[in-house]
């Protein structure tokens, strides 16, 4: 899906990591939720409260999900889920932009 309709943004970013990875977050009329974000290079590691499906736009990065799995390259086009109250590494290559979708 390249447009969202019906959607509230809220102003504020989400602003990690000194600025590295910052995002907006979007609010629709169901009550799901989405961010739409940018991860500059470097090695990050986020937690979960929710299951999270990660849509990579454009960029490169690797994902580390579960040790026992070890790190997967990811490139624009793909996807990747992380389970709720997880945490997951973060290998970004280049530039990457994204989309977050939260499943309660």
């Amino acid at each position: 899906m390249a447009k969202f309709k019906d959607v509230t943004i809220v102003k504020e970013a989400n602003i990690y990591f000194d600025g590295k990875v910052t995002s907006r977050s979007l609010e629709f009329p169901d009550g799901s939720r989405k961010t739409l974000g940018i991860m500059n290079p470097g090695e990050y590691e986020f937690k979960t409260v929710e299951k999270e499906i990660i849509e990579i736009l454009s960029g490169d990065l690797s994902v580390l999900i579960s040790e026992e799995e070890g790190w997967k390259k990811i490139g624009a086009g793909e996807s990747f889920e992380i389970p709720p109250k997880s945490t997951f590494g973060l290998r970004i290559i280049a530039i990457t932009d994204y989309c977050c979708t939260y499943i309660k």
